[in-house]
């Protein structure tokens, strides 16, 4: 057991997909896997380990924000043994040429948060992906004939801003899109040499104020869902 995880020495698997919500975690489980267990329901962050076509992985939730998947990637990576954690969540696009329901695989994580700055003593303000899993992502995305974007996000503090203009950091670097996790996973994975990606929804067009529902954010992401379990099956 960990801090914030009650699961037991080696019921957590090598290979770890993280919704935010925890409901999207147990939809998932419920859904998707076979042989399932509820491993951990600390402060009801639910983690379940189970069957996808033969292959034992784990799905829990990392909750909203850098220090909220911070914590649980750290100790997974730390006290768990964990190889690799893809983020699976939603995004809000900053362009208007992007639709709802695209996926995303986010390249590079960029941020104003000093999360890694006094977490590691990291000074970059971006990470990329960690390890061979972005590259599973795209093959496997090919194999199964889905449209798939490529690039990077921006992995903002605030999820609501009074100032309209897209942020300098996302324009900077050419971020296609707005989420809250990526860069601390990536970090942390740099920090411990192991393997992180992140596979999104786009769930919003930010400039158009077009959005998806809040029962379609924790049900209707099948098409990610699949991706991200193919691919696991392939790591």
């Amino acid at each position: 057991m960990s801090i914030h995880i009650a699961a037991k020495p080696g019921q957590i698997a090598p290979v770890v997909l993280m919704p935010g919500d925890p409901l999207r975690a147990k939809h998932i489980a419920d859904n998707y896997l076979n042989d399932v267990e509820l491993v951990s329901s600390t402060r009801n962050i639910y983690f379940f380990t189970g069957n996808y076509k033969g292959n034992r992985l784990t799905i829990g939730a990392s909750g909203m924000g850098c220090p909220s998947i911070g914590i649980y990637s750290y100790e997974l990576y730390s006290e768990y043994g964990v190889e690799c954690i893809m983020r699976i969540g939603t995004c809000g696009a900053y362009l208007t040429s992007i639709n709802l329901f695209d996926l995303i695989n986010a390249e590079k994580a960029f941020s104003e948060s000093t999360y890694a700055k006094w977490a590691f003593g990291y000074e970059e303000n971006g990470f990329e992906h960690q390890g061979r899993m972005y590259d599973v992502i795209n093959q496997t995305a090919n194999k199964l004939n889905l449209p798939l974007l490529k690039g990077n996000v921006h992995s903002g503090d605030p999820f609501y801003r009074v100032d309209p203009a897209l942020p300098k950091i996302a324009v900077d670097n050419n971020c296609l899109a707005a989420e809250m996790e990526a860069f601390a996973l990536y970090a942390n994975a740099k920090y411990f040499k192991k393997t992180a990606a992140c596979l999104l929804t786009v769930s919003d067009i930010i400039p158009a104020r077009k959005m998806i529902t809040a029962e379609e954010r924790e049900k209707s992401l099948d098409q990610m869902t699949t991706l991200a379990l193919e691919s696991a099956g392939g790591f």
